[in-house]
């Protein structure tokens, strides 16, 4: 009996463990610095380059376009726009420009989602020009292995017909080379996210020529990620066939494809990761947001993800080049469709693109996790009950309540073995007086004693495991999905991803003072506190441990949760919360009618 107490409490701690370093440590855990990257020297074999204006290439084979040269960062956001001529984007959930040096995607604002819930707060910054402060473009063009062969450079200046981008009205970008090769660009938009590039040649030389395609989507300077194990950001893609999106078991990187990664690779003169594949997508994830290029799915592609160091100045890319030329007679043309996604990462519009699409498991681009059968099931159930009710509070209280319907049963059976076991209490201390210094005929006699009965002194940890997988799974829906962000309940919760930021310190609210970010860890809110008071009320319905210094520790445990669960979304703490409810009616109802309660 005592090694089951025993394994239950170290259980229940072994958990309280784990959330309390997801909240206290993993935070403000910051892994080692690389070593310092050595000087990189342009090489006749082609090694990386210092970046330049254009792509590089290794003679007879082209090359992914690398870095653009840049200029230090010394302008803001607003002046560098201001600064060239552009193509206006302008749709319902997208705001920017194109810009006609390079034909770049390096203005793009989201519509939809604002920087906090104040609905006049600016609009969330996606894509950012070079020569500004973190700098963020998408681009496509063409490489050719015949240095002779004049292509369009990343600044080359395009000329565009007139007209702004929208869903219905595309637009066409044209260079001349002025050697007979006239390059277009032809960019759709829909009503969302995703752009359509179509690029073409037409071959005005009395000489054939062969080229390929390429895209690259580039990151400038330091990259602010969040800093847990629980979610990727960096580079990420579905390439030859397989996911690779830094995923991790539990604190141990399994797929390096990260930033700090590629910086490393660089620094330790590692080649750049390289893929060859036929379908698939690459880019770079934020928390809720993705860029990702999507080349044509028939064709073979070489992708590459890569670090440089521009004038000690972090230069982030994933790019792709076309492994098959494409070769264009005189007076011919030639042209190929590429795909870019630009924008918040919306588990149904990922859905969508990837059936009508055919984008292999772009839902991926959100980080699930391994219990992706658990956590994506729990959103789609989430999602469908906001859609009948409107709001995701009223949503998680709903999946609770049916959550606890399901394992009715089990839950019954585990409360009816703890009514017993709080009835054998008067027995039991019984035997302890009857054997106080003889542990193994104590336990021998509480056994037996169990085994008449038919209690179970396991049977009252089930309801506690059988929540935790469904906890954890919550909690990363409320972490990842771009839903749940800014997503309100009632009161004073207007962000169910954010936790409660209400503080006992000012009395809710009711003082006109303002807790100190460093007293986050005590500022509890009006719910944490609601979760701890009806967590230590079911602690009171169940029997206590016979050990006095476990009964101890085991109602100590409401108050540490309460600290712990206090700076988690606020979502989750009203799944516990209502949970622990729920619970108590069902275990008092049980208890009562055994006559334990």
């Amino acid at each position: 009996m005592e090694d089951q107490k025993n394994l239950f409490l170290f259980l229940t701690i072994a958990v309280a463990i784990y959330l309390g370093f997801l909240v206290f440590v993993q935070p403000y855990f910051v892994p080692p610095k690389p070593p310092a990257p050595a000087p990189t020297t342009q090489t006749s074999q082609g090694t990386p380059p210092a970046p330049t204006a254009a792509p590089s290439a290794v003679p007879g084979t082209p090359a992914a376009p690398t870095a653009a040269a840049t200029a230090p960062t010394t302008k803001s956001r607003a002046a560098v726009i201001a600064e060239g001529s552009r193509v206006r984007i302008e749709t319902p959930r997208l705001h920017g420009s194109i810009s006609l040096v390079g034909a770049r995607f390096d203005d793009l604002t989201l519509a939809t989602y604002r920087e906090t819930v104040d609905p006049k707060s600016p609009e969330i910054e996606l894509l950012t020009p070079s020569g500004a402060e973190h700098a963020y473009f998408m681009q496509f063009g063409w490489v050719s292995a015949d240095p002779k062969v004049k292509v369009p450079s990343p600044d080359s200046t395009w000329t565009s017909a007139g007209g702004g981008l929208t869903p219905d009205h595309p637009v066409e970008l044209k260079w001349d080379n002025g050697e007979g090769l006239t390059f277009v660009e032809r960019i759709a938009v829909d009503a969302d996210y995703m752009f359509t590039v179509t690029q073409a040649v037409e071959n005005h030389s009395s000489e054939k020529v062969a080229l390929r395609t390429y895209g690259r989507v580039a990151r400038i300077g330091q990259v602010e990620v969040s800093r847990t194990y629980l979610l990727h950001e960096g580079p990420i893609g579905v390439l030859e066939g397989t996911l690779h999106d830094g995923s991790c078991i539990l604190f141990f990187t399994c797929d390096p494809y990260d930033y700090g990664v590629l910086k490393k690779n660089f620094a330790e003169h590692k080649p750049a990761v390289t893929f060859t594949t036929t379908g698939g997508w690459s880019g770079f994830t934020d928390k809720y947001w993705l860029t990702a290029l999507i080349p044509a799915q028939d064709e073979a592609v070489s992708v590459k993800l890569q670090y440089q160091d521009v004038d000690q100045t972090d230069f982030y890319q994933a790019d792709y080049t076309a492994k098959a030329e494409q070769v264009i007679e005189p007076n011919g043309k030639a042209s190929e469709t590429s795909r870019a996604f630009a924008g918040a990462k919306e588990v149904n519009l990922l859905d969508r693109y990837e059936a009508s699409l055919n984008i292999p498991r772009f839902d991926r681009a959100i980080d699930f996790g391994w219990f992706y059968w658990i956590t994506k099931p729990i959103f789609r159930t989430l999602d469908f009950f906001y859609g009948q009710i409107g709001n995701f509070g009223l949503s998680i209280m709903l999946l609770t309540l049916i959550i606890k319907l399901i394992f009715f049963p089990l839950a019954n059976r585990s409360y009816r073995a703890m009514s017993k076991m709080k009835l054998l209490q008067p027995e039991i201390a019984k035997l302890r007086e009857k054997f106080p210094d003889d542990k193994a005929k104590l336990n021998q006699e509480v056994m037996a004693l169990y085994k008449r009965v038919g209690a179970n002194p396991m049977a009252g940890c089930l309801p506690i495991f059988v929540q935790i997988p469904v906890f954890f799974s919550l909690y990363k829906v409320l972490y990842v999905t771009i839903e749940m962000r800014q997503a309100p309940f009632y009161g004073w919760i207007h962000d169910l991803s954010a936790p409660d930021p209400t503080t006992w310190l000012n009395l809710f609210g009711l003082l006109p003072w303002t807790a100190p970010t460093g007293l986050a860890f005590v500022s509890l809110g009006a719910w944490p506190l609601m979760m701890g008071v009806t967590m230590f009320l079911q602690q009171k319905l169940n029997p206590a441990p016979a050990d006095p210094v476990q009964a101890k520790m085991m109602m100590a445990l409401p108050l540490v949760f309460t600290f712990m669960l206090g700076q988690f979304p606020a979502g989750l703490v009203i799944y516990w919360s209502w949970n622990n409810l729920l619970s108590i009616a069902q275990q008092w109802v049980i208890m009562h009618r055994a006559g334990a309660a």
